[in-house]
C-alpha cells in the first residue's frame, strides 16, 4: 500500500499496524493479523472490514504472470487462462471494494506494496459502425494490444470480455482511450480481479 491510498480519519496505532502488516503480506489470515496486532482473529477481521468500507482499504489485486494475447477459433483472441495459485503482490486500487477473505480468511490474496500490476476485464461495446471482424482486427493488427490476454464475444449488453493486465491506473486509463481510439469501442466497463476463486 502506499500513503495515496488511505484516508486515515479516524485510524489509530492499531489500524496502522493492520495496514503495515498488509501491506507485508495481504493474504495474511486474520487469525495471524490478529496475534500480530494484538487483536482476536474477530477484531481484526472486524477492524479490516471497516477500514474497506470507509474507503481507508480501496481494495487489493492479483498479479498474474503477463501473457501476450493470441488470436484463436471462436473467440477474438484466446490465451492460457490466469493462474490463481500464481499469484503475486497485491496492491490497494483506485476505488473502494475488494477485500473478501484469502486463504485461511486473510483479507486478499497476495502482498507487496505500491502499485503491481493489475489483473483486469473489460467490457467492451462496439460503436454502431465498428464490426466484430473491425474490432478483432484492430486487436491483433500490429501494435496491437499485448496487454490483452484473452477477449471473449459475450451475449448481454456488451459485445466483447476482454481479460487484460496493466501495469498501473495510468496504463489502464491508457488501454481503455486506446481501444476507444484505435479499436472502435464506444463504452467500456471495467472490473479489477481481487484473486483467484481458489482463494
Amino acid at each position: 500500500m502506499s500513503p495515496y491510498d488511505c484516508d486515515n480519519r479516524g485510524m489509530d496505532a492499531i489500524d496502522d499496524a493492520i495496514l503495515r502488516e498488509l501491506t507485508t503480506d495481504a493474504r495474511l489470515p486474520f487469525r495471524e493479523l490478529g496475534v500480530r496486532v494484538g487483536l482476536s482473529a474477530n477484531a481484526a477481521a472486524a477492524r479490516v472490514r471497516r477500514m474497506q468500507d470507509d474507503g481507508t482499504i480501496r481494495g487489493f489485486t492479483v498479479v498474474t504472470s503477463q501473457r501476450p494475447f493470441r488470436g484463436g477459433p471462436g473467440r477474438a483472441g484466446a490465451a492460457a487462462p490466469a493462474d490463481p495459485g500464481r499469484a503475486g503482490a497485491a496492491a490497494p486500487v483506485g476505488q473502494r471494494g475488494g477485500g473478501e477473505p484469502g486463504a485461511d480468511g486473510g483479507p486478499a490474496a497476495g502482498g507487496g506494496h505500491g502499485w503491481a500490476a493489475l489483473e483486469v476485464f473489460i467490457e467492451v461495446r462496439l460503436a454502431p459502425e465498428t464490426t466484430n471482424d473491425d474490432f478483432t482486427a484492430a486487436l491483433t493488427r500490429p501494435p496491437g494490444f499485448p496487454q490483452v490476454l484473452d477477449a471473449v464475444h459475450v451475449t448481454g449488453s456488451y459485445d466483447y470480455l476482454l481479460h487484460a493486465t496493466v501495469a498501473d491506473p495510468p496504463a489502464l486509463d491508457q488501454l481503455v482511450r486506446r481501444l476507444k481510439r484505435d479499436a472502435g469501442a464506444a463504452q467500456t466497463f471495467t472490473r479489477l480481479a481481487l484473486r483467484g476463486a481458489a482463494g
